[in-house]
C-alpha cells in the first residue's frame, strides 16, 4: 500500500470535483466560467479592489479564509497541500574548498546548498542528470569525496564544468548527451545516488523511469516546468493517476508554476502593461472578425511597450499578419484590455487556491510511481518558497536508512 495513495485520491477527487475553477484558459474566457451556478463568488471578485486582490495573491491563508463561504473545500486543499520540511543532514558547507560558487548568481547557490543539506549519504557515486556546469555536482564531489557523473546536453557547459572541476582538484566526469537516450540511460548504476535539481518535465521523469528499471540504489529530483512533455497531454506514471478522470493539457500543467512570489511594484506594473495590451488586441482584433478566438501573439520586447499601446496593436498585427484599418480608436481597445486584465487577474486569484494542490497530484503521481518499483519514498520541501516555488524533493531509495539531522 503506498503511503502516498489516500492524500493522492483526496487530491484527485477535489481537482476533479471543482474543475470549472481551475481548468480553463483565462484569456479565452469572456467572463467567470462560474458565473451561472455561483454568481456570488463572482459578485465578491467584482467588488475586492486591486490591493486586496494583490494582498491575497501573496498570502494563502488569507485567500484560503476568504473564499472559504464559496468554496468550503478550499480548507481541506490547503492541508492537503502541506508538506513536512526535510531535515537537514549536513552543515559542512563552510570547511568547503573556496570557489565552488565561482558563476553562480546568489539566489541559485541558496538552492543548491539547501538541496545538497537534505541528501541522505549513502556513500555512492553521484549521477547528476542535465548537469549544466555542475554546480550541485561540485558541492556533491567536495562533500562526499565519491565520484559524480555530470551528464549534460549543450557541450560547452560540459567544457566549462570539466574545467572548473580540474582547477578545484574534484572527482567529476561529464559526459554530453541527450538524456532521452538509450546511451544516457547506460550511465544509471545500481550502486549509485542520481541526483536532478529542476529538471524540466519529461527530463525527471525519464530519470525516475529508468532509474527505477535499472535498480538504482538512490534517486533525489525536484520536479520543475511539469508542461516540457513530448505528448500533447500529460501521461500519468502510477496506476492511481491513469484511473483518474483528469486529463491535464500543457496549459494545465504551467499552472503550479504561475504560483504567485512577491514581486516588486515595477515588476507588476510591467506585467498589468503587456497583459492588458495583448487584451486589448485581441478584443480589437475579435472585433474585426479576424478570430472569434483568443489570438496568442508572440513574445515581446519589452522596450516596445513603452512605445505605448497603438505601436503594441501595429506590431502584433504585422506578425500575425493582419491589416489594421486606419481608424481605429486605440484608446477604446486598451480600456477594454484594462478591464480584462481585471477580470482575469480575479479569474487567477481563484486558480490559485489549486495550483499547488495540483503541483501535488503530479509530484505523487510520481511518488507513487516509485513506491510501486520497489522504493521506499519520502516527499517534502528543502526551502522556503521565497528561495525558490519550486522547493520540493522527491527522495527514493531502495532501501530504508533515512539519516537524521545531527
Amino acid at each position: 500500500m503506498s503511503a502516498y495513495s489516500e492524500v493522492f485520491r483526496q487530491l484527485d477527487v477535489l481537482l476533479t470535483k471543482h474543475r470549472a475553477f481551475w481548468q480553463f484558459m483565462p484569456f479565452a474566457c469572456k467572463g467567470y466560467p462560474w458565473q451561472q451556478h455561483m454568481p456570488a463568488l463572482s459578485d465578491w471578485l467584482d467588488q475586492l479592489s486591486d490591493d486586496e486582490i494583490a494582498c491575497l495573491l501573496q498570502d494563502a491563508e488569507k485567500l484560503r479564509d476568504a473564499i472559504r463561504p464559496f468554496l468550503p473545500d478550499a480548507e481541506l486543499l490547503f492541508e492537503l497541500a502541506a508538506l513536512p520540511v526535510l531535515p537537514k543532514v549536513s552543515d559542512g558547507l563552510s570547511s568547503l574548498p573556496r570557489g565552488l560558487d565561482t558563476g553562480v548568481p546568489g539566489r541559485k547557490w541558496h538552492q543548491i546548498q539547501a538541496f545538497q543539506d537534505v541528501l541522505p549519504s549513502h556513500g555512492l557515486s553521484w549521477l547528476e542528470w542535465c548537469a549544466g556546469k555542475g554546480h550541485l555536482g561540485r558541492i556533491l564531489a567536495a562533500m562526499h569525496q565519491t565520484p559524480v557523473t555530470s551528464l549534460e546536453w549543450q557541450q560547452s557547459l560540459c567544457d566549462d564544468g570539466q574545467a572548473m572541476a580540474t582547477q578545484l582538484s574534484l572527482p567529476m566526469t561529464f559526459i554530453q548527451g541527450d538524456a532521452f537516450s538509450p546511451e544516457s540511460a547506460q550511465l544509471i548504476q545500481p550502486e549509485q545516488h542520481a541526483v536532478a535539481l529542476h529538471a524540466c518535465g519529461d527530463l525527471h521523469v525519464t530519470l525516475l523511469r529508468q532509474v527505477a528499471a535499472r535498480k538504482g540504489r538512490a534517486v533525489s529530483v525536484s520536479p520543475c516546468c511539469y508542461h516540457l512533455i513530448r505528448n500533447a497531454v500529460y501521461q500519468p506514471l502510477s496506476a492511481d493517476a491513469k484511473s483518474s478522470q483528469l486529463t491535464l493539457s500543457k496549459h494545465d500543467l504551467k499552472m503550479p508554476l504561475q504560483e504567485t512570489v512577491t514581486a516588486g511594484e515595477r515588476v507588476r506594473k510591467q506585467r498589468f502593461v503587456e497583459v492588458s495590451y495583448r487584451l486589448g488586441f485581441d478584443a480589437l482584433q475579435q472585433s474585426l472578425k479576424f478570430s472569434e478566438a483568443y489570438l496568442p501573439v508572440p513574445n515581446v520586447q519589452k522596450a516596445l511597450l513603452n512605445e505605448g499601446f497603438e505601436a503594441f496593436c501595429r506590431w502584433a498585427a504585422e506578425k500575425k499578419g493582419l491589416c489594421l484599418p486606419e481608424d481605429v480608436n486605440f484608446r477604446h481597445w486598451q480600456q477594454a484590455g484594462e478591464k480584462r486584465f481585471k477580470q482575469i487577474e480575479r479569474m487567477e486569484l481563484v486558480r490559485q487556491i489549486f495550483r499547488r494542490p495540483l503541483e501535488l497530484w503530479l509530484v505523487y503521481d510520481r511518488a507513487i510511481f516509485m513506491e510501486s518499483a520497489g522504493y521506499q519514498v519520502r516527499v517534502g520541501t528543502f526551502c522556503g518558497k521565497p528561495v525558490t516555488p519550486r522547493n520540493i524533493l522527491i527522495h527514493a531509495q531502495l532501501e530504508n536508512e533515512w539519516n537524521s539531522a545531527p
